[in-house]
């Protein structure tokens, strides 16, 4: 299919860098850490997951952008690790996956946590509920599960009541987590904000001022942790919701032209 003149329009309006919120990079990129989130940041949403589409060229320019900050760029996403790296085989990078449950650090060795047998069943009775309910989708994580109701706003008050009943059956150890158009039930000792915290207290990440990059309700954690810590928040998407980053970047397709440009700076 020929694209048509509004795509055109489109690709070259994101291929334009539309801030200069991380030109701080290009001077000093041993100075900074980078917290990138995945989903809506690095990465357009999709429908459901099978339907995530990562550009070709995007690892290799967060592989050459790690590579001149020596290493200290992360992913900190909701998404089980496992399924982050799938997105990027065959690179890998330090990835903080369940929003914290379980994390990746810089040498390769890995935190994680042990599928709790009656959280499955959890899991399996969530997937009965929800069975008839056309354009629900049940997510299992792992250590967590997620109801998707992008396709299907009008079950959101019925999806709510199930997910808070299931959470009161998954007991203390859980909390629930709401996010653009999907309610999760993840460990509640899990936070992207805690992530950061662990990976700037190790090498590379230690000592360095953190830059943050998030789109949705659960990157408002690490966010406030760049504020504390003197460093920069940045929410993808249009301004005007309440959030504590200090700048925005229009969409994940802007962020993936700045990177792109801070890991091919030519002759600066």
């Amino acid at each position: 299919m020929l694209p048509t003149d509004a795509s055109r329009e489109a690709e070259a309006e994101a291929s334009q860098p539309d801030s200069q919120a991380l030109d701080i990079l290009k001077g000093r990129p041993r100075d900074y850490a980078l917290f990138l989130d995945i989903d809506g940041t690095l990465i357009d949403l999709a429908e459901r997951p099978e339907a995530i589409v990562v550009p070709p060229d995007l690892g290799d320019h967060l592989q050459a952008l790690s590579r001149r900050m020596d290493g200290a760029l992360a992913l900190v996403t909701g998404r089980a690790l496992v399924f982050a790296d799938g997105l990027f085989n065959p690179l890998s990078f330090p990835i903080a996956g369940l929003h914290g449950a379980e994390r990746r650090r810089a040498d390769g060795s890995i935190d994680g946590l042990t599928t709790d047998p009656r959280f499955t069943t959890l899991k399996r009775s969530l997937e009965r509920v929800t069975s008839d309910w056309k354009g629900i989708l049940i997510e299992d994580k792992g250590a967590a599960v997620a109801a998707h109701y992008r396709q299907a706003p009008e079950w959101q008050a019925s999806l709510e009541a199930v997910m808070r009943s299931a959470l009161e059956e998954a007991g203390p150890d859980y909390a629930l987590q709401r996010g653009k158009m999907v309610i999760e039930i993840r460990p509640a000792r899990a936070s992207k904000g805690a992530a950061v915290h662990a990976f700037l207290s190790e090498s590379p990440f230690e000592g360095r001022i953190p830059i943050t990059i998030g789109d949705d309700l659960t990157d408002e954690a690490m966010f406030k942790v760049a504020n504390e810590r003197g460093g920069l928040s940045i929410r993808i998407g249009e301004p005007g919701d309440e959030t504590a980053a200090q700048t925005t970047i229009a969409s994940a397709a802007a962020l993936r032209a700045i990177l792109k440009d801070l890991a091919e700076p030519g002759d600066r």
